[in-house]
């Protein structure tokens, strides 16, 4: 079996969908699996991660040729606003744009439940949840970093932290503001900033942001985020499913997250803390509240070995299996 394994924009785009990418070529190998990354028909399947312009031609002509088409659903409507300079503009057209580009697939790829619950209000076209995967290899060997990246970027326990894009959407403004309100504590956001790609609001947040909120931009060795952080503070809006978010609990980190229906799949209390909107404006008090409760080492220390356990079903290697299996029914 020969997979053209497309990825649309290969050199620009960048955060959790590049990541998805990258672990799916490593579960190809796994599975001595033949690929080309070009957009070429000479294939068994042609599987294609952004269904942009070209992704949608090559995969008219593999429909065409009764090539079997798998498509991922990394990006929707629902997910795309908030994130850069004029993507509200563009998040309207473009669910239509992706309701008619989704159905021309014979089997979309979803990255969690909720992700899926989304695509089938967009196309009948059948779907399979199979999770971006967390790869624990990348991480290994963290924890003895632990002084050098906290002495490198000026932080001490416990360390308030997150991982991606830092955009409005994965909850920008409340990470701010739970440093300004939470001044003994140090908070870091590692990713890039991109500051020409924001907008005003996003930039200002930043710029206008506390002493002890720090935003080191990307940092080459995964690792070293992992070991600057104690808690992972995810206060995102939307999300379809968060593979900064897995690594954290694959690296034995407590998770505090926004309680919304993308990580309804978590318990609160027993693998991560939920902070509720209801009851206080943008959740911030729920979020204070957590975080001081995750002050406590007992307490993180429990919370932390939970996601390490729950983070073993999105393997690489349990990941591999799924796809194995979807492959061989395509076809």
């Amino acid at each position: 079996m020969k997979i053209n394994h497309y990825f649309e924009f290969e050199k620009h785009v960048t955060g959790g969908i590049r990541e998805s990418v990258v672990h799916q070529r490593k579960i190809l190998d796994r599975l001595n699996l033949q690929y080309t990354t070009d957009p070429t028909l000479d294939a068994d399947a042609f599987h294609c991660n952004l269904m942009g312009p070209r992704s949608v031609w090559c995969a008219k002509r593999a429909r065409s040729r009764n090539i079997p088409i798998v498509a991922h659903t990394h990006v929707t409507a629902e997910d795309f606003g908030d994130s850069f300079r004029f993507t509200n503009v563009l998040a309207k057209p473009l669910k239509p744009y992706l309701e008619w580009a989704y159905g021309l697939a014979d089997a979309l790829v979803c990255p969690s439940e909720y992700n899926r619950r989304l695509i089938e209000t967009y196309t009948d076209t059948p779907t399979t949840v199979i999770s971006n995967g967390v790869d624990g290899e990348k991480l290994e060997g963290f924890e003895p970093l632990e002084s050098e990246y906290r002495e490198r970027y000026d932080l001490e326990s416990p360390v308030v932290f997150l991982v991606g894009h830092v955009i409005k959407r994965k909850g920008l403004e409340t990470f701010v503001e739970l440093a300004r309100r939470m001044p003994d504590m140090d908070f870091a956001w590692f990713g890039p900033l991109d500051l020409s790609l924001k907008g005003r609001e996003t930039t200002r947040l930043i710029e206008e942001s506390p002493e002890n909120c720090t935003f080191p931009g990307y940092i080459d060795d995964i690792r070293g985020v992992y070991a600057a952080g104690d808690i992972f503070c995810f206060p995102t809006y939307e999300e379809n499913e968060g593979i900064a978010l897995l690594e954290a609990m694959t690296a034995g980190k407590p998770v505090l997250v926004r309680d919304i229906e993308t990580f309804s799949w978590l318990e609160d209390g027993e693998d991560c803390l939920k902070a509720s909107e209801s009851g206080s404006e943008s959740g911030i008090d729920a979020f204070v509240d957590a975080l001081e409760r995750l002050e406590d080492p007992d307490l993180r220390r429990r919370l932390g070995s939970n996601a390490a356990d729950r983070s073993e079903q999105f393997s690489l290697e349990t990941v591999a299996n799924q796809y194995q299996s979807l492959y061989e029914e395509v076809t």
